[in-house]
């Protein structure tokens, strides 16, 4: 497991990144003290649909004030979206060492260091407590995790009595081989996609209850063709998903789209109550 873990991360690893984010900040002329969430969203959002799906998320339930765990949590762009507008109190945990010193320094920078806490740790061996979180959340996550029943069981373990568990991720509707390089892994080693039914399965043998799901994946569609789009006639965003993949941005999303189109992936989101 520890090699699967570095390899893993290796795989989401670009060194510099908070470093980098802040050059392209200089380069638009952003004031470094006055940096607002809007200024980083299109690179601290890494998942389809960025940062309207997270709001979209947070509004499923009465998530004003709750403690929230984001497993997978990236760069911290939904903590802090959680902690400014719902006045959450949010902690983040990610394999990457890299996208969590980045993740507390662009915290520091928009000035949420206060309401955000990140760890670097693994989502099947969280360091919490039993019955410590309101809600629990997760976004293209599942997909690098083999081990499913002791992620989900884990998720179960850290959400208090009547909490909430919220996801929104890629699944597999297995239809076909899927073409690498994706987002999430580079080749087919580091991928462990899972079917809507199997990862319902999980939930339900723990005890949730499933309070709704959605279909996301023709917005999802929607959302890469215009980013598809606008990379071929434009290049590559001051500010996208192209500080995290670099060179790879363009293959990885012509992968996807390709697979949601012929309907051998597909997004969905839901909330399961303990």
């Amino acid at each position: 497991m520890k090699n699967l873990n570095q390899s893993i991360e290796s795989h989401y690893l670009k060194e510099g990144l908070f470093e980098d984010i802040v050059n392209r900040l200089k380069n638009q002329n952003i004031d470094l003290n006055n940096v607002k969430r809007s200024d980083i969203a299109g690179a601290d959002e890494f998942h389809v649909r960025g940062a309207a799906v997270s709001k979209e998320l947070a509004n499923c339930i009465e998530i004003q004030g709750t403690s929230v765990l984001d497993i997978g949590c990236g760069l911290g762009g939904p903590c802090r979206m959680l902690a400014e507008e719902y006045d959450c109190n949010t902690t983040g945990i990610d394999l990457s060492n890299e996208y969590i010193r980045t993740a507390n320094e662009l915290s520091k920078l928009v000035k949420l260091d206060d309401k955000t806490t990140f760890i670097q740790g693994d989502a099947t061996q969280l360091p919490f407590e039993d019955q410590s979180f309101d809600v629990v959340w997760t976004q293209h996550v599942q997909m690098n995790i083999p081990n499913k029943k002791k992620f989900y069981s884990e998720i179960h373990r850290v959400l208090k009595p009547s909490g909430y568990f919220i996801y929104y991720d890629i699944l597999t509707k297995g239809k076909g081989e899927i073409s690498y390089p994706m987002p999430w892994a580079s080749n087919s080693n580091l991928s462990f996609l899972s079917k809507a039914e199997e990862m319902d399965l999980y939930l339900t043998d723990l005890g949730f209850t499933k309070k709704q799901s959605k279909d996301q994946t023709q917005a999802g569609i929607v959302f890469v063709d215009a980013l598809v789009a606008r990379l071929k006639e434009c290049g590559p965003p001051k500010m996208g998903l192209n500080v995290l993949m670099g060179e790879s941005t363009k293959p990885k999303l012509m992968n996807l789209l390709g697979h949601l189109k012929n309907d051998d992936l597909e997004l969905k989101s839901g909330v399961y109550h303990k």
